[in-house]
């Protein structure tokens, strides 16, 4: 996005500011690179943040700020609220995604723990015209939520945010001090987010230019092309992990019956830790899709944006033959759901998909080949 409007803009842009995942970057001419962590954030984060807050405050009367923002931008720029610390926001947003919280409200307490979510950078920018280019990985794609929405008003306040903490079962975890700035908001002591109708909304235009549906109907486009008979489920993802591989093999028993050759799904699946192994979304429901489906099958669940949790794979390309290999080599897939250890079974099993960083994110997409005629290992090579 950055090179795009460098491309477009030239010598308009008077100072541009880059921030990505570790390892993600690419130097763009104009504009200062930074790196930081995802998903939980660390000091290069807050650093981050406080320049572009910097960044929007010099954008005065008669400038323009543009921001285009993608999802991951809620660890990628951190700025803890007033009394609160880096390791407050770490601790709280381990726990929050540890504990499987819906993702609309993590985002509803990351807002009202920070000083450039919900609406912030567009206060520190309001002397000028605001024009938000976003790629969207949330369901509904909407604008407070992406990115936990810097430039977007906020319609949560301090008691949604306090509220929920108090569903997830690792809310032991919460550090006193994110509770206590919580009910102090609650109780008047903290500025609300800006709010719809905020005078630093006035100048303000915001467009999402990408989203997982676009996504969904690319993959949808492809597989015709490829002469397959192609069904999507649409964003049907956003739910338990075990959730999701129940509802898509229920999916292609009915799939099959209506002549289907692939089938298309997105979505987020949330994953409540109980184990301390090494995996991610996208793998663990590789496995657990692989443990409920019949018949055969090939299939790719991955991450749009080339990660699917802390390691370096994007998800995991599995079929029919997957978990056999697997406790042929010692590995026992329930174990590995159980533990959330996926990551080194489809290593064992090389079915891991890793693809690098792709430069984009709108969430995780899952396409599966329901009646594969080739060998396992061609199936795969032709889906990647």
């Amino acid at each position: 996005m950055a090179r795009a409007a460098a491309g477009l803009l030239g010598s308009r842009v008077a100072r541009g500011l880059i921030v990505t995942k570790q390892g993600y970057g690419e130097h763009v001419p104009g504009f200062e690179l930074r790196e930081a962590a995802h998903p939980v954030p660390d000091a290069r984060a807050v650093a981050s943040a406080e320049a572009a807050l910097e960044q929007a405050r010099t954008a005065g009367e008669g400038g323009a700020l543009l921001v285009l923002l993608s999802g991951g931008a809620s660890a990628l720029l951190a700025a803890p609220a007033e009394g609160l610390t880096l390791d407050d926001k770490r601790t709280v947003t381990a726990a929050m995604l540890a504990s499987g919280l819906d993702i609309g409200r993590v985002n509803q307490v990351r807002r009202h723990l920070s000083r450039i979510k919900g609406g912030w950078l567009a206060q520190a920018a309001s002397r000028a015209r605001i024009v938000t280019l976003a790629v969207s990985d949330v369901a509904g794609d909407s604008p407070e939520a992406i990115g936990s929405g810097p430039t977007a008003p906020d319609p949560s306040r301090f008691e949604d945010a306090l509220d929920a903490l108090r569903a997830p079962a690792s809310s032991e975890l919460v550090p006193a001090a994110v509770v206590a700035h919580l009910e102090g908001g609650v109780a008047g002591r903290h500025a609300e987010t800006p709010k719809p109708g905020a005078e630093c909304f006035e100048r303000a235009e915001y467009r999402v230019i990408a989203s997982l549906d676009a996504a969904l109907d690319a993959a949808v486009e492809a597989g015709r092309a490829m002469g397959l008979r192609v069904h999507s489920l649409g964003r049907v993802l956003d739910r338990d992990v075990g959730e999701c591989a129940g509802l898509l093999a229920s999916a292609v028993s009915e799939a099959r019956s209506a002549g289907a050759d692939l089938l298309v799904a997105g979505g987020e699946p949330t994953v409540v830790l109980t184990g301390s192994g090494k995996g991610g979304r996208a793998q663990q429901l590789a496995v657990e899709f692989a443990l409920a489906v019949d018949g055969p099958f090939a299939a790719l669940f991955a991450g749009s944006d080339g990660t699917d949790g802390p390691t370096d794979a994007a998800g995991a390309l599995v079929d029919a033959a997957t978990l056999s290999l697997s406790r042929a080599l010692g590995l026992d897939p329930r174990v590995a759901v159980l533990c959330n250890d996926t990551h080194p079974l489809l290593a064992a099993a090389e079915a891991l998909f890793v693809t690098g960083p792709t430069h984009t994110n709108v969430t995780d997409l899952a396409l599966i080949l329901l009646n594969p005629g080739t060998s396992a290992r061609q199936t795969n090579a032709d889906m990647r």
